[in-house]
């Protein structure tokens, strides 16, 4: 069974829940250093970050298995451009909302022109380039997108809060209410599938929002009393229908419609919204979004925003804390290191080591001449999901002694099998 839980019960949702084991060493801040994912210069500036070649790993890898999921159900992806002109969020009403979490505009040639916070109007301008027949709706519009915030100084944290990120962002353009909540049902579809994927569980990881409108507010929520109740009404049912818990959040919404808001809670105790899914009734009629009906005649088109995978900056800031840094194999920066007992095998750890990046395994070896205590030490404070122990025995039989992150020492496999073995759990992702 469902239930609405009242607003403001956060606390208490999440006082049930089992206590995070070592907060202080899951902080994503500090792992992040630790493990050389990323770093922040302020010489580049508050709430930018650099990430290390390790931490680009785990972001690519992230990225790779959005797009080609979103694809794969059906998504269109675009590239559109990180700066448009100031006229642009205007129309939209974003600069007028938004604006002080908007970067200051920039003159060029007598315009002003912005970094972009958002790209729905982007996406809205590509979907207006040429008609649209209701044979073709829904149509799902999705990006990569770089975005830019100015958060306040005191308001950054990490990779949670930053002032530019990368959002898994997506439009769906729908020709009536029942295709509207068809396609909210199946972005909150394929949120769920991630987050099975990222090993995340809902009550435990994750829960459910639903975030509301204020009616007394009417500059920050514009149209009329009734077209609210509705658009409120449609997701409420929507998450009634999953049969889930969720919570009723006065004064979240958007100004151009209320959404469902997907909420972790981080090391430190303080809850972000990951993902989210957003009915939008303003903006099909500020960019007079339509369609050509059976009739032959234009149609009013509703819209659906929708985030699959959040920011790829905050999710992997839940993530790092989430695993402690040790990261399921798809996801890990190393994913096996190969280990030398002597100087010896030295031929032999390089063999295997070209057989696994053949495999488009992400592996290194360490020949150098400490003892293999002291490297199997450090591999594992590095959190390298398969150690690869090779020394003469081994390379006579074309086999490695395998210590394996999760479950200790494994028996002396054959490479092949070895390879075979990891190459399944990374193609799914386990």
């Amino acid at each position: 069974m469902y239930a609405a839980v009242p607003y403001g019960t956060a606390a208490i949702f999440y006082a049930i829940l089992p206590a995070m084991d070592g907060e202080e060493e899951r902080d994503h801040k500090k792992l992040g250093a630790k493990l050389d994912l990323f770093i922040f210069s302020n010489t580049v500036g508050k709430g930018l970050p650099l990430f290390t070649p390790k931490g680009a790993v785990v972001r690519r890898e992230l990225e790779r298995f959005i797009v080609d999921e979103e694809t794969r159900r059906g998504y269109q992806h675009v590239y559109t451009p990180e700066i448009a002109k100031l006229d642009l969020y205007k129309k939209s009403g974003h600069y007028p909302h938004y604006r002080d979490s908007m970067y200051a505009p920039i003159e060029i040639d007598d315009e002003q022109f912005m970094l972009r916070p958002m790209t729905c109007p982007h996406h809205f301008e590509l979907y207006l380039s040429r008609p649209h027949s209701y044979r073709e709706l829904p149509v799902r519009i999705a990006e990569l997108a770089k975005l830019f915030r100015y958060e306040q100084s005191g308001e950054l944290m990490g990779l949670q809060r930053v002032r530019t990120f990368c959002l898994s962002d997506a439009h769906i353009i729908c020709a009536s209410e029942e295709q509207t909540v068809e396609e909210v049902e199946k972005a909150l579809d394929l949120i769920e599938y991630v987050n099975g994927v990222l090993g995340l569980t809902l009550g435990r990881d994750y829960r459910y929002r639903l975030s509301l409108g204020d009616r007394d507010n009417k500059e920050k929520y514009p149209g009329n009393k009734e077209v609210w109740e509705k658009s409120e009404a449609l997701l409420r049912n929507a998450m009634k229908k999953r049969g889930v818990e969720f919570e009723e959040a006065k004064g979240e919404a958007s100004f151009y419609g209320p959404k469902i808001d997907i909420q972790m809670k981080n090391a430190n105790g303080k809850e972000d919204t990951a993902f989210t899914v957003q009915y939008d009734f303003l903006m099909p009629e500020r960019f007079d979004l339509t369609y050509v009906g059976e009739d032959g005649k234009p149609h009013r088109a509703f819209v659906v925003h929708r985030s699959s995978i959040g920011a790829i900056e905050r999710t992997m800031a839940f993530l790092i804390e989430k695993y402690g840094g040790a990261f399921p194999t798809w996801l890990a920066p190393v994913q096996a290191r190969v280990l030398s007992v002597s100087e010896k095998s030295t031929t032999y750890t390089n063999e295997v080591l070209a057989a696994l990046k053949g495999a488009g395994i992400r592996a290194e070896a360490d020949i150098s001449d400490e003892s293999l205590g002291k490297k199997i030490r450090e591999a594992k404070t590095e959190k390298i999901p398969y150690l690869l122990v090779v020394g003469d025995k081994e390379a006579e039989s074309k086999t490695v002694s395998i210590e394996s992150r999760d479950k200790g020492k494994q028996e002396t496999t054959p490479l092949l099998d070895f390879i075979a073995a990891i190459s399944e759990e990374i193609r799914t992702r386990k």
